[in-house]
């Protein structure tokens, strides 16, 4: 049996030993490094947490729109990712862009986590702070602007960086030189996205080497991302669309080794693809992000995880019997895969979602909610919705527990 979540987060943080669950309902019973009975003290150490110990607010007293997290959601969902990489050889280094939570990003570590992957440069900075030093950057970092700060990074963390051309390896080489740092790089491989990476082969081998050969830079493997496959609906497509992406990675990977140069790591994934790529030889990790928290575009097609996010609004008009006006509108959701779902309201559906500060959502006739009332919405999209608030409101059962900061909203440089 589960301990309830509000007991879980706090008893770790007042140093208790928490013993994990016996297994994860509705999931094989985890081994290794998370086995049941084991101490799970301190899985959440230093959290950010607010001035009072213990915070219990009804919703009611949470001004809107906010965005709401469930903690024990999020602590299934954590567990749960954790279990199945604990007996694997590929690891799991989530996404921070999904939540950009510091305090989400050390619960993912706690849980065995091998480091933590960003989107962006000012991302890695936020994670650093945290005190967390294994940080992939999945991008590219272009110019002396941003590589100075790179450099800044690697005298307090032990960041990586993609690259896919050569004029990359040459800026971060010179600039790693001159400050006497080492850069660990991957090389990354178009895996079928036909967004960044080299080509698969012979092209990747050639940049591979170059990396390996240049001053201040330390080769480390492959970053092959099939973001093509990630979120196609049908499960046996994307099997199948994933695994031709992977086998152009992993011959990639054989050709380098064969050529002398040792590959440390092989990553990629997502939510949609982890049981793939996390049973793939030759793959050594996957950058699932979007699992804890969720979204509803997500939510379809992975019902194992939980939706731990919602976006807390008030009916503020209703203009006709059949139709509600909530406080929230496109500044406040992301929903760039659809329209918004709303939460335990039967008969509900978002009709208009296109105005900056309001939403429209059909209700039955005879349905009795009222100006002032409160409901929750699912966003189709959790990456933009939470780059769109500056906290998550902790709650179990209807009650606030905490209010995490999240530090990397707005970090797009």
């Amino acid at each position: 049996m589960f301990i309830g979540a509000r007991e879980w987060l706090s008893g770790i943080q007042s140093g208790q030993d928490v013993r994990a669950p016996e297994a994860v309902p509705g999931y094989a019973r985890p081994r290794g490094r998370i086995m049941p009975g084991s101490t799970l003290r301190s899985l959440i150490e230093s959290l950010p947490m607010t001035q009072e110990s213990s915070i219990s607010t009804p919703f009611t007293s949470v001004d809107t729109p906010a965005l709401l997290l469930d903690a024990g959601a999020l602590k299934a969902n954590i567990q749960r990712m954790a279990a199945f990489f604990t007996h694997r050889h590929c690891k799991l280094r989530p996404h921070f862009k999904s939540h950009k939570c510091t305090a989400i990003a050390k619960l993912q570590m706690k849980a065995g986590a091998v480091g933590i992957t960003c989107a962006k440069l000012g991302e890695a900075e936020v994670v650093a702070d945290a005190g967390i030093r294994n940080i992939l950057i999945a991008n590219q970092i272009v110019g002396p602007l941003k590589i100075r700060r790179l450099i800044e990074l690697c005298r307090r963390a032990d960041p990586m960086v993609a690259v896919d051309s050569a004029d990359n390896v040459k800026m971060l080489s010179e600039h790693a030189v001159a400050a006497g740092v080492r850069i660990g790089v991957l090389v990354e491989v178009d895996v079928g996205m036909g967004r960044c990476g080299v080509a698969p082969g012979q092209p990747a081998l050639e940049l591979a080497r170059l990396v390996a050969s240049s001053a201040g830079l330390r080769f480390e493997g492959l970053q092959g991302y099939e973001g093509h496959c990630v979120d196609l609906r049908d499960e046996t497509e994307r099997t199948a669309k994933t695994s031709e992406s992977l086998t152009a990675l992993v011959e990639t990977r054989q050709l380098i080794e064969h050529s002398g140069l040792r590959v440390n790591i092989v990553s990629g994934g997502g939510t949609g693809t982890y049981t793939i790529n996390g049973d793939c030889e030759g793959v050594d990790e996957v950058q699932a992000g979007s699992y804890a928290a969720m979204d509803w575009w997500y939510g379809d097609i992975r019902p194992e995880f939980k939706q731990a996010m919602s976006i807390l609004a008030t009916v503020i008009s209703r203009p006709k019997p059949g139709l509600m006006v909530i406080d929230v509108g496109r500044k406040g959701v992301g929903a760039e895969w659809g329209a918004p779902r709303v939460k335990n309201l039967l008969g509900s559906e978002v009709v208009s979602y296109s105005s900056e500060e309001h939403m429209k959502i059909a209700v039955p006739e005879d349905s009795t909610i009222k100006i002032g009332d409160r409901i929750e919405i699912i966003p189709s999209h959790g990456c933009t919705t939470s780059n769109l608030y500056s906290e998550f409101i902790v709650h179990e059962d209807g009650v606030v527990t905490d209010k995490w900061p999240i530090e990397g909203r707005g970090k797009l440089q």
